[in-house]
């Protein structure tokens, strides 16, 4: 057996090549100075965050599918509000399967072959949903696409992370959430011109063209270093930083953490206890779990009741407008991410979103004591949806991208699939709380909901004040040793 070889090198094959880029590549070596090498660079790793970049906007796809469809698809199908309700929160419960699964599947077969592994049972999902002559099949549907997405959800962040140079991590890192809000936005947008069963066949489109696309993109060297493939390591992120670029101090940097991880020796539950592991996972799951106790998804999932209860009469069309809104606010906080640092961002929108809810809840406790036909009970409509657009703003800005970014970022290699999984199982777990518990807090009291939403925004400025650590401008191999 080969050195590097652990047995498993037959399943790992397919997804290790890097295509035409490495024949391409050695053509243009010779002819390309270093400044091209750096844009040669950027564009290479572009590349590859584009494509992978087509799972997450499957995810949003699937989390803004049941808005624009709640009326049609319960008038046809004869569902009960807690029959869509349980529809509506099965992709959580899918996710949740996905996520305990994402770690080892992505150690065992690599970034690329997790993902499209993941692709399949989100294209047979959707095939379910939009062939649903009930409630079966339609439960089917959701819980294979959350399997998919959950898979996802851990996976492209973890593999824009490491093929990422440190300078541009952030902002790349950033397009995961990105393209969640472009998923999101193009599921309501094409929900005002096409029916559910419609909608659901086109869902299928971002893993029909991922699938062929992952052909065409490295694996992730750091991956590949663990699994002790130096070969395919070196000329992975040769591709990656430009055929003319010495990568000679990031290999070095990369073996050596490799070789402290030990992989050949297992991990134990009990290495958890070390500060350089536990630290870093609690805030790994800190802020994923506090990104869903924000009530985000419930907003989300259910944006055109939460419209319409305000007295706004168009509400699918405002739906979209917030999407719309969703989509710029992360495409700002790709570009500060870089800049400013994540963890300002961090606060900045934590306390953003503590504020708006309270505008929120505010709105919706004054509208009960007010006649409909008074002239305060459209003011306070409006203030109750500008609070909502401006919770949406504030958690696209930091507590939307960032908490997948740094998660990706601090956990250590040895450790990133099985605390991986963990972090993204609890993710999944809060989402599945409040999508299943939303409409229902909803229809009990809306200002009581969005205050309890509001106070767990509080905590989460005081979680990230004390805990999170600032990782702008640093490798990975250095935030990482900085837990020891």
């Amino acid at each position: 057996m080969e050195e590097g070889d652990d047995g498993r090198g037959d399943l790992r094959k397919p997804f290790l090549h890097t295509g035409s880029w490495y024949r391409m590549g050695s053509r243009q070596s010779s002819m390309m100075g270093s400044s091209q090498a750096i844009r040669d660079s950027s564009i290479s790793v572009l590349a590859c965050v584009l494509i992978v970049a087509l799972g997450p906007i499957q995810f949003g796809f699937t989390c803004g599918y049941s808005s624009p469809t709640q009326s049609a698809l319960t008038k046809d199908l004869n569902l009960t509000v807690s029959q869509f309700s349980l529809f509506g929160s099965l992709s959580n419960v899918g996710a949740m399967v996905g996520a305990v699964a994402s770690g080892q599947i992505s150690e065992y077969i690599g970034r690329k072959g997790s993902l499209m592994i993941a692709a399949i049972p989100n294209i047979i999902g959707w095939l379910c949903i939009s062939f649903a002559k009930d409630y079966s099949f339609l439960y089917m549907g959701r819980l294979l696409e959350g399997f998919g997405v959950g898979i996802i959800s851990y996976t492209v962040p973890v593999y824009i992370a490491e093929i990422a140079p440190q300078n541009l991590r952030g902002a790349l890192g950033s397009v995961n959430q990105l393209s969640v809000t472009i998923g999101i936005l193009l599921s309501y947008l094409l929900g005002l011109f096409v029916e559910w069963r419609f909608l659901a066949v086109l869902g299928i489109l971002p893993c029909l063209i991922l699938i062929p696309g992952l052909f065409f993109i490295p694996e992730s060297p750091r991956w590949l270093a663990k699994m002790g493939m130096t070969d395919d390591f070196e000329a992975s992120l040769q591709v990656l930083r430009g055929f003319d670029t010495d990568i000679s101090v990031e290999v070095h940097e990369i073996k050596g953490s490799v070789a402290s991880s030990s992989r050949r020796n297992a991990l134990r539950f009990q290495d958890l206890k070390s500060r350089r592991y536990w630290l870093p996972l609690m805030i790994g799951i800190g802020l994923l779990v506090f990104q869903q106790l924000s009530g985000i998804n419930g907003v989300i999932f259910y944006s055109n009741n939460i419209f319409e209860s305000a007295g706004i009469s168009s509400s699918n069309a405002a739906t979209v407008g917030v999407g719309v809104i969703q989509v710029i606010a992360t495409a700002v906080a790709t570009w500060l991410v870089d800049k400013t640092g994540r963890r300002i961002l961090l606060l900045v929108s934590s306390s953003g979103m503590a504020v708006s809810l309270v505008v929120v809840a505010v709105s919706f406790y004054l509208k009960g004591s007010v006649s409909e036909d008074s002239t305060l009970f459209g003011i306070l409509g409006i203030l109750s949806v500008v609070g909502v657009v401006c919770l949406i703003i504030s958690f696209s800005l930091g507590m939307g991208p960032i908490p997948w970014l740094i998660m990706s970022e601090i956990l250590p290699i040895k450790i990133k699939g099985l605390a991986g999984s963990v972090a993204t199982l609890f993710n999944w777990s809060f989402s599945w709380l409040i999508t299943m518990t939303a409409p229902m807090l909803l229809t009990w009291s809306s200002g009581g909901t969005f205050t309890m939403y509001g106070m767990m925004c509080i905590f989460t400025v005081a979680f990230v004040a004390i805990w999170v650590p600032e990782t702008k401008g640093k490798t990975l191999e250095e935030i990482q040793n900085s837990f020891r």
